[in-house]
């Protein structure tokens, strides 16, 4: 790979990282007047899927209905987005933009127990040490006596974490039985159909429905502004697996979790007192540890060798 190459990928997998990092305040804002978790689900799959179907006629995509492929997106709606989302917009409700960055950053953590127990990968004790190091992170954060500690309840830490589980185990699911078929661009299509029939009837019933009229208020705005950055990062990523390959393009996590909390002091002008870094370096550390070793990153011969979600 060319030089310019190498340069477009990583500016564009920084530029990615900003904007998927984006996400986390945008929905502390979402939350902040008092919409609940069904309205704001509802409406974030409802844009994904207004946007997922322009980009699919721009690329000529069509959406496979086949019974394999219909039990792909209700699982994918489920594990990837109706569950793990409405546990965050509950959490978001209650925790600091930046502690919802850092205990996604769990994702890839929580990964690799669960590669264990499907029979995906091998046990190493690298690996193990860099899951206690996020565990560790977690404790710092909800530790007696910490100094942000009685602003944090250990509940909603805990209900922070059940996204970044379901999440793991929605990649885990994927590596080991496949998508039918489907590209990335296709199963995150049919997943947003899927998921906002669903999170319809649940908003309904709830009496959690956001109403779509204007006038339009931040917590409005930010949904639309999150929803559609969330899709167009997400395709970005695709793309960027497929022109730099997956080994490289992971590093994405880090640059989230970091942009994460960046955009967290920049926008809602949240401050942390040393346990938070702390905490934030520990998973980190945990983070760079659980990686698999691969072959070297921005390597030709790997580029699309695996773009399935």
């Amino acid at each position: 790979m060319s030089r310019s190459e190498t340069l477009l990928c990583v500016g564009a997998l920084i530029v990615l990282g900003a904007t998927w990092g984006m996400t986390m305040p945008l929905t502390k804002i979402a939350v902040s007047t008092g919409y609940k978790h069904f309205g704001l689900l509802f409406w974030q799959l409802a844009i994904g899927v207004i946007v997922m179907s322009t980009i699919a006629a721009l690329r000529g995509t069509r959406l496979p209905l086949g019974g394999p492929q219909l039990r792909i997106y209700l699982l994918i709606a489920l594990i990837g987005s109706v569950l793990p989302n409405t546990a965050s917009y509950q959490a978001a409700a209650h925790l600091p933009s930046g502690i919802l960055s850092i205990l996604l950053s769990m994702i890839p953590i929580w990964a690799f127990p669960i590669a264990l127990l499907l029979a995906l990968d091998r046990f190493e004790w690298r690996r193990f040490a860099g899951l206690v190091a996020g565990l560790c992170a977690v404790l710092l954060i909800v530790l007696p006596g910490a100094e942000m500690s009685g602003a944090i309840s250990v509940f909603w830490v805990m209900i922070g974490l059940i996204s970044g589980l379901f999440y793991a185990f929605e990649g885990n699911f994927v590596a080991k039985w496949g998508t039918a078929g489907l590209d990335p661009i296709q199963v995150l299509w049919g997943a947003s159909i899927v998921g906002s029939i669903i999170a319809l009837p649940l908003a309904l019933g709830s009496g959690q429905w956001i109403d779509p009229r204007p006038p339009y208020a931040a917590p409005d705005l930010a949904l639309l502004i999150s929803s559609v950055l969330h899709v167009l990062t997400y395709t970005g990523y695709v793309w960027l697996v497929g022109r730099a390959g997956p080994v490289f393009t992971v590093q994405i996590s880090y640059l989230v979790t970091l942009f994460g909390l960046l955009w967290a002091k920049l926008i809602l002008n949240e401050a942390y007192p040393p346990v938070i870094w702390g905490a934030l370096a520990l998973m980190l550390l945990g983070m760079y540890l659980v990686q698999p070793r691969g072959k070297a990153a921005l390597d030709d011969t790997s580029a699309m060798r695996n773009t399935r979600v």
